[in-house]
Order: structure tokens, then C-alpha cells, then sequence
């Protein structure tokens, strides 16, 4: 008898749940169906799926290595300056309209949206970006970091870099003149990656890494951590899978070796501090005076630091190798704007061994060559906001409450902001060309604009002035110039170029 009452009492318990499981479905579907009401003005693509929005499209594209960002390029020179995308019950519209990307992105009153912010926080649960410089959304807890961050950013902290840039880059060039001598194909996308990670580790945190000659589990851990925030993003239902168990994992450990490596560096930075040693005014020394700013040192000001550690180790590294890398394949497909450049390497720079800061503004056609490559490439394709009031794009009422997504890359291939947008033409940045007007903006605009960018550029110019200086090179054929997206855009093919040492003519 007792057997058969807890048999009647787990049918009936099973029975409500389901009814209830029912009700939440029934009740999430009747949410979707409100949500698009709300926002079915907006043009867009037809939606796979009532539930899943165009979800199936972004995976299907990912699941073929392609660009999702060409997908909505398509649907942007389809629908036109703004249009609606929907992942299940979130909303998001893409605008590609100068004024509406001046008015959002130039003010501080348009936050970060929620959505990144808790896609970045953590990966898998382990936390990644967190509350850093660039997924911070309260706009006070941003501006007090940004204003400690600054001075380590400062045209006159930067001009005392030079140093490491150029030594830095001298060990990239005697790997490849070991590589000429060895008459072997040269990876460039490997090697410029492991030059802005001894850039980064040394100008910003104060260690030696020497990549050019030591093995380092970083590069690796960086593209892991990069693919899994991509999957984590793009697709809601990523760690649902079981199959996907071992990468979960993977990306989870690679989040927290990061972080680990955070915490020894800061450690040993803060005990030289005490022991009253001289130390750098750089990136480590600001991240721990952010955290002095503090009353208490309570653990999640420790996590505080940690999130911007790896925020700035990846920007500071990827970013500008992919830059360098797209450089170096664009210049090794068109041979007369890559003489062109040589040119003025050997006009500015001749023959010394130590490039100057001075050295650095007179380079005009090659910082030309570094803005068009970012113009085809960004390497941070776009960026997003809240918007917190209704707003009119283009004569379309945009509802409060919704994501933005604005993207360089989309805006940098139309034909409306750029004649000829495949074609790669440096002048188009000639400083007497008229400016691109809110079209291109691969470090963002306004005050959430990228902090590094001016140490970025002058890093990427260093290393590319010496190789032109130094070297000639050629790509190998049949290899691809197609884009790898992997959350950042990366070249496929790592572009891989026989490389010769330069017969100077002087």
C-alpha cells in the first residue's frame, strides 16, 4: 500500500512539473511574442526559427569558419542604416548611421550594454574581463579607473617606451634574418603575435618573456580564452552541449592560468614597492594604485585588479598582431604601395638601428597604410551600447531599453562611406584626403574609446618600419586571404612569406 501511495505522490509531483515546465514555456513563448511586437517595426532579416530568432544563422555561419560579421554587412547594405536581429528573447539592431554612431558614441550617457558586460564577466563561469577598463559599466567605476589608468598612457610615458619597442622589435628581426638564412618560410602572424606579447609583458607589466627564443603557454592560452568568448556569446546553448564539456574546460582553465599569472606579477610588484625599490610608472604599477584607492582591500578589489590584468594583457597583445599581420599581407599583395613605404623607411629612417619618437611622426605614408589596414580589418570589429532612451535612426523609432551594435567593419566595406571598399588604398588617410565622417572607428569613439591605442599604433610602427627597413619579403602562394573570426578577426592563412635580407642601394 505504502508503495503504491509514493508511486500516486511521484506521478502527481511529476505531473506538476511538467504542467509547470508548460506554464514557463507557454509563458516564455507569450514574451517573444510581445518582444517582437515591440520591435517588429524595425526592418531585418525573416527570423529561423519564433524561438530562436536568427540564432541557427550565426551558428551555421561559425560552425563553416566563416565572418559573421560579413553576414551582417549583407543585411546592412539589405535593410539599410538600422536593423533588428533577434537571439531568442533578446533584441539587438545594427546601425551603420554616421550621426546616430556620433550621437551614442560620443556621449557617457549611453552605458556598455548588460548583455556583453555579463557575456565578458565570465566564461563559463569563470570569471574572465569582470569589472575592468573595458566591461565596466557604471560610468563612475569606469571614469576612476580610466583617470589612474591615464598617466600610464601619456604622450610623455610613451615616448620613454621606445626603448623596449625597438628592442623588441630588434629580436623579431634577428629571427627572421635567422629564418632567411635558413631560406625558410616565415608565419608572420606567430611571430608579430609573440613580439606585441613581449611588448605587452614588458612595457606594461615589467616582465621578460623573450618569445623569439623561449616557449610560452600564453599565445595559446589567449586564442582559447578569445575562441570560448565567441561561443559564449554567440551561442546561448554552447554549454548546454556535453559534447562541448573538454573545450568548456579547456577555455576555463586557460581564464583562470591568466589570472594566476596576474596575481604572482601584482604580488611581486607590490612587495618591490614596499621594499621601496624604484619601479615603473606602467600599466602593473597603476592597476595596483587603483586598488590603493580603495578604503579596505576587500578579495573582489583583488579580483578588481586581476579583470584588468587580463583585459589589458589580451588588448594589449592581439589586437596589434593581427594589425601587423593584415599589414604585412596587404603590402605583400600590392607591390608598389609596399615600395612606396620602403621608400620613406629609407628616407626617414636610413640606416640607424634606433627609431625615434621623432622618427615616428615623420613615417606619414606608413601610418596611411596602418589606418587603411584597420579600416578593412579592425581587429575589434565593433562595439555596443545600451540605449537608455527612445531614439530615431534614420526615421525609425528605436525603443529604450534595446542593445546598439555598431561595427567598423561594416561601416569600413560600404560603398556610401568608402569608394571602391575592397580596394586597398592608402590614400584615403592622406592627411589632405577629407576625414571619414563617424564610419571608421576601429578603437571606438568618445570616452569609452580604446586607452591603448596610441601605444598600439606607435608599437605596430616601430616593428613594421624596421622589417621594411631591413627586409624584403613576398607571400607564399595558394595560401587564403580570408578572415578568421575568432571574437577578434585574425588572417586564416597566418600569412606566410619567404623573407630575404634587404640589398640596400645606400
Amino acid at each position: 500500500m505504502a508503495f503504491f501511495c509514493v508511486l500516486i505522490f511521484g506521478a502527481k509531483a511529476l505531473l506538476l512539473l511538467f504542467s509547470l515546465l508548460f506554464i514557463a514555456f507557454i509563458g516564455f513563448c507569450l514574451y517573444i511574442k510581445y518582444i517582437h511586437k515591440k520591435f517588429d517595426h524595425i526592418p531585418g532579416p525573416p527570423r529561423d526559427s519564433f524561438l530562436l530568432g536568427h540564432s541557427p544563422t550565426f551558428l551555421e555561419t561559425m560552425r563553416n569558419d566563416g565572418v559573421v560579421h560579413d553576414r551582417l554587412l549583407e543585411w546592412a547594405e539589405m535593410y539599410g542604416p538600422v536593423y533588428r536581429l533577434n537571439l531568442l528573447h533578446e533584441v539587438f539592431v545594427c546601425v551603420t548611421c554616421p550621426e546616430t554612431t556620433k550621437e551614442v558614441l560620443m556621449s557617457p550617457k549611453y552605458l556598455k550594454d548588460k548583455f556583453l558586460h555579463k557575456a565578458l564577466f565570465n566564461l563559463f563561469g569563470q570569471r574572465f574581463l569582470g569589472n575592468g577598463l573595458v566591461t565596466a559599466r557604471d560610468h563612475e567605476l569606469w571614469y576612476k579607473q580610466r583617470r589612474i589608468m591615464d598617466p600610464a598612457f601619456s604622450s610623455l610615458y610613451l615616448r620613454g617606451l621606445m626603448g623596449t619597442f625597438n628592442e623588441r622589435a630588434d629580436k623579431l628581426m634577428d629571427k627572421l634574418a635567422e629564418i632567411s638564412d635558413n631560406e625558410s618560410p616565415a608565419n608572420m602572424l606567430h611571430l608579430v603575435n609573440c613580439v606585441t606579447l613581449d611588448v605587452i609583458a614588458k612595457a606594461a607589466f615589467g616582465v621578460d618573456l623573450d618569445l623569439m627564443t623561449n616557449t610560452s603557454p600564453f599565445p595559446k592560452t589567449i586564442e582559447i580564452c578569445l575562441k570560448g568568448m565567441v561561443y559564449h556569446i554567440r551561442d546561448k546553448l554552447f554549454q548546454f552541449n556535453p559534447k562541448n564539456r573538454p573545450f568548456i574546460n579547456e577555455v576555463k582553465a586557460a581564464c583562470r592560468l591568466l589570472r594566476t599569472t596576474g596575481a604572482q606579477w601584482i604580488q611581486d610588484r607590490k612587495t618591490a614597492m614596499q621594499n621601496g625599490e624604484d619601479v615603473p610608472k606602467d600599466i602593473l604599477t597603476m592597476i595596483i594604485k587603483t586598488a590603493a584607492t580603495e578604503e579596505t582591500m576587500a578579495e573582489e578589489d583583488e579580483e578588481f585588479m586581476l579583470d584588468n590584468f587580463v583585459t589589458f594583457f589580451i588588448a594589449g597583445q592581439e589586437t596589434t598582431a593581427n594589425q601587423l599581420a593584415f599589414c604585412i599581407m596587404e603590402l605583400g599583395r600590392h607591390p608598389e604601395i609596399l615600395e612606396k613605404a620602403k621608400k620613406e623607411v629609407d628616407d626617414v629612417i636610413g640606416m640607424k638601428r634606433e627609431i625615434s619618437y621623432d622618427d615616428l611622426g615623420k613615417l606619414i605614408y606608413l601610418s596611411q597604410v596602418l589606418k587603411e589596414t584597420l579600416r578593412l580589418y579592425p581587429t575589434a570589429p565593433g562595439t555596443s551600447r545600451e540605449i537608455v532612451k527612445d531614439i530615431v535612426v534614420d526615421g525609425v523609432r528605436v525603443p529604450a531599453g534595446v542593445t546598439c551594435m555598431f561595427s567598423s567593419y561594416c561601416c569600413g566595406r560600404m560603398e556610401k562611406f568608402f569608394k571602391d571598399p575592397m580596394t586597398f588604398d592608402p590614400d584615403r588617410f592622406h592627411p589632405d584626403a577629407p576625414r571619414p565622417y563617424y564610419c571608421y572607428f576601429p578603437f571606438a569613439l568618445g570616452p569609452r574609446s580604446c586607452l591603448g591605442q596610441n601605444f598600439a599604433q606607435m608599437e605596430a610602427k616601430v616593428v613594421m618600419a624596421k622589417l621594411l627597413q631591413r627586409f624584403d619579403f613576398t607571400l607564399v602562394p595558394g595560401q587564403t586571404f580570408d578572415i578568421q573570426d575568432t571574437g577578434t578577426l585574425r588572417p586564416k592563412s597566418g600569412v606566410v612569406c619567404n623573407v630575404r635580407h634587404r640589398n640596400h642601394k645606400h
